[in-house]
């Protein structure tokens, strides 16, 4: 018989390193995991390794284990742990936008841990609606007639347009025919929810009677869309709500106006661009309005769309409302936020809120309280509402600026600690701003300074 070559017996040799399951889970021993996940886990990891023995690689018993240990620990581990938001920008989607009040908290997660009368009628035991409340509170807040929740904000306008223009043309602007990230554009919603896009005017100016040219017997909606994430200044021009809802009851269709954030309250109260509120929107005639749950509001993350009676039965009536919907927990949340602004307390409970209305001078006393820690310069900054929320729109803060000789060094080491905290990084320092800080972390936080 012909003798092995000493690359195939080299080859076995490798193979035969790789210890048994058996083996690999005594001496894992004690692991959080159920014993049939873990075995089916050391399985794989043996497969991926006797891959790359058969590419040349080599590996000895304990490489094989710490592979599996390593394994273990990046199926334990989670990213979502609680951050310190260090950015300066209050609304971080990456982050996850709004933080929520506590009473809205714990709202979602009694709704999560238990039953709740989510679709019943105590009173007569039948079957009731799960937006009955919600519909109540924001009647009361902005004379909306109805309201249908859904997840977000894009599944809002993709059921608005779906369920009351499909087969039909929608006119748009076209300084509002745009992308608010993601990929979410409008002209490709407009398509997949069965509509015809008709873009009128120019990307700065766009007028009533553009409106009024395009319009056909095939026109399904007048479409008003908040540019979020960008704005255009200087020359401009474009109709408001009220004039278009003018034109619409004119042409006998309907206005649809996604407002974005959907702020409750008048934004110029806090030195802020004035920001068109919901209320606005509906007085000014808007026939339905679609805004997100998690930005301005300040609650969970939801596609809020409220309007006429007539057009909100037939949007949630459409099969893909099912698709869409809100769970308990996104309901319980926004229907605990939605009572901070009914009691007249959204600026005392709410965080984002809290956070744009809070004084530079509380700023600075906080991060006086911090200089002890070390290490520190109190430094002025600009903080940010972001999320796709008042482009451009800065709030004055107070920051933290960590000296280093290593920038991207000392973030990573900030970004990885625990509890993590994420800063801005400029060319020769860390500036942490408080702004975006929760007065509660500040303790913490000052312990993460002092031991850099």
């Amino acid at each position: 018989m012909p003798s092995s070559s000493p690359e195939t017996t080299a080859t076995t040799s490798r193979y035969r390193s790789i210890p048994s399951v058996a083996w690999l889970l005594d001496e894992i021993g004690s692991c959080p995991i159920e014993s049939s996940v873990l075995t089916d886990l050391i399985r794989q990891e043996i497969d991926v390794i006797r891959r790359e023995i058969a590419d040349g690689e080599a590996f000895d018993r304990a490489s094989v284990l710490d592979r599996c240990r390593r394994s273990i620990d990046a199926l334990l581990a989670t990213r979502l742990t609680p951050v310190i938001n260090g950015t300066g920008v209050l609304l971080h989607t990456n982050l996850g936008r709004a933080p929520v009040s506590r009473a809205t908290a714990e709202a979602m997660a009694q709704a999560a841990i238990g039953y709740l009368s989510l679709e019943i009628e105590p009173q007569t035991n039948q079957r009731g609606g799960r937006m009955d409340e919600i519909s109540r509170l924001l009647r009361a807040l902005t004379g909306s007639e109805a309201t249908l929740v859904v997840n977000n904000n894009a599944a809002a306008v993709l059921l608005v347009l779906t369920a009351l223009c499909a087969g039909k043309e929608v006119i748009v602007s076209r300084g509002e025919a745009v992308e608010i990230g993601g990929g979410f554009r409008i002209p490709d919603v407009v398509a997949k929810s069965g509509c015809r896009l008709v873009e009128v005017g120019a990307t700065n100016r766009t007028y009533a009677s553009d409106y009024v040219s395009a319009r056909t017997p095939e026109t399904g909606a007048l479409l008003k869309v908040h540019t979020s994430n960008f704005r255009i200044e200087g020359f401009t021009a474009r109709p408001t709500t009220r004039e278009l809802a003018s034109i619409a009851n004119e042409l006998g269709t309907i206005v649809v106006e996604d407002l974005g954030s959907g702020s409750l309250l008048e934004t110029s109260r806090f030195g802020l661009r004035a920001e068109p509120t919901v209320a606005e929107a509906i007085a000014a005639g808007a026939s339905v309005v679609t805004f997100s749950g998690d930005k301005l509001l300040g609650g969970p993350q939801a596609g809020i769309i409220c309007g006429k009676r007539e057009l909100i039965r037939r949007i949630e009536r459409h099969q893909l409302a099912r698709a869409v919907r809100a769970d308990k927990t996104a309901l319980a949340g926004l229907s605990a936020t939605l009572r901070h602004y009914l009691a007249g307390e959204a600026v005392a409970q709410i965080p984002i809120w809290q956070m744009i209305a809070t004084p530079v001078d509380s700023l600075r006393a906080r991060a006086e309280q911090m200089v002890a820690a070390g290490k520190i310069t109190i430094v002025e900054s600009e903080a940010s509402i972001g999320g796709g929320s008042m482009p451009g729109e800065t709030v004055p803060s107070i920051a933290l600026e960590l000296e280093a000789e290593n920038v991207d060094l000392l973030a990573r080491r900030l970004r990885t600690g625990s509890p993590a905290v994420f800063p801005v990084v400029r060319q020769n320092s860390v500036r942490i701003d408080l702004r975006t800080v929760r007065p509660e972390q500040d303790a913490v936080l000052a312990q993460i300074i002092a031991s850099l």
